[in-house]
């Protein structure tokens, strides 16, 4: 099994079924450089302010990470609503709900030094498996070169197929792109930050999108108010949570332009 590579005109029949057979696939170079600087730089003070923030076992402590992009860089908004990304959420996603949020966006910045992340499933948030159905899908964006050398996130390719990971002894591939590119993985695909053996970091910009009638993994209306959600588009709003889901979910009786829509 091996990780499947394809070209940012790629057919989307052909990734979706990557992505059912591996769980993983790579796209290269789906935004344009100028782009990713400007993320990158809109980034950069929320990195120095509160990036060692999560330092922990688990996300490292020569790791930065930060939360909630659309909060402080909105060139963000361009890879989070770009439409390959939407149409692969909804084919594994809108099959199985209304509509779709964004469950978190984070930005991670791996410094030299820091060793390799413990696999892990992004979707181990819920506390359950419904068989057939995918709780959510991921996006990592390379925010520079990924190589084997600085950090190149590992995926275990099949995990999503595999109850229990661990009697499989998993063998972790490593996600190299070059800047611009990105990495689909599913939700219950094992993953990881990989070693960084460099003299410089590696930036990521990772999008995960989950099930509408499932409490989003960041509290995106406290992150994003009305107030901040106002300068993005309709898309944008509705990815944040702006919108109900089906007739029963999502109610507000708050006036003025809170955007809450039908779906």
């Amino acid at each position: 099994m091996e990780l499947a590579y394809f070209d940012s005109d790629v057919a989307h029949a052909d990734l979706i079924e990557a992505l059912r057979n591996t769980g993983s696939a790579v796209v290269t170079n789906v935004m344009d450089e100028e782009t990713i600087d400007i993320c990158a730089a809109e980034m950069r003070p929320e990195f120095d302010r509160h990036g060692r923030d999560t330092e922990n076992d688990f996300n490292g402590y020569k790791t930065l990470r930060i939360s909630s992009t659309l909060r402080y860089a909105p060139t963000t908004a361009k890879m989070i609503a770009h439409p390959l990304v939407l149409a692969m959420a909804d084919a594994f996603l809108k099959p199985h709900c209304l509509s779709y949020r964004i469950g978190s966006n984070t930005g991670i910045e791996i410094y030299p030094g820091e060793g390799h992340q413990v696999l892990h499933t992004d979707d181990s948030i819920y506390p359950l498996r419904i068989p057939g159905i995918q709780f959510q899908i991921n996006v990592m964006w390379a925010m520079c070169d990924f190589t084997e050398a600085n950090g190149a996130t590992r995926v275990v390719l099949g995990s999503h197929l595999i109850d229990d990971y661990f009697d499989e002894q998993p063998d972790p591939v490593q996600a190299v792109m070059p800047k611009g590119s990105l990495l689909f993985y599913l939700g219950p695909v094992l993953h990881g930050g990989g070693q960084n053996n460099t003299e410089t970091p590696r930036m990521g910009l990772i999008n995960t999108y989950a099930l509408g009638w499932l409490r989003q993994e960041v509290n995106q209306y406290l992150a994003v108010p009305p107030e901040l959600a106002a300068q993005y588009d309709e898309t944008v709003r509705r990815l944040l949570g702006y919108t109900k889901h089906g007739s029963s979910l999502g109610h507000s009786r708050v006036a003025g332009d809170v955007w809450v829509w039908d779906e």
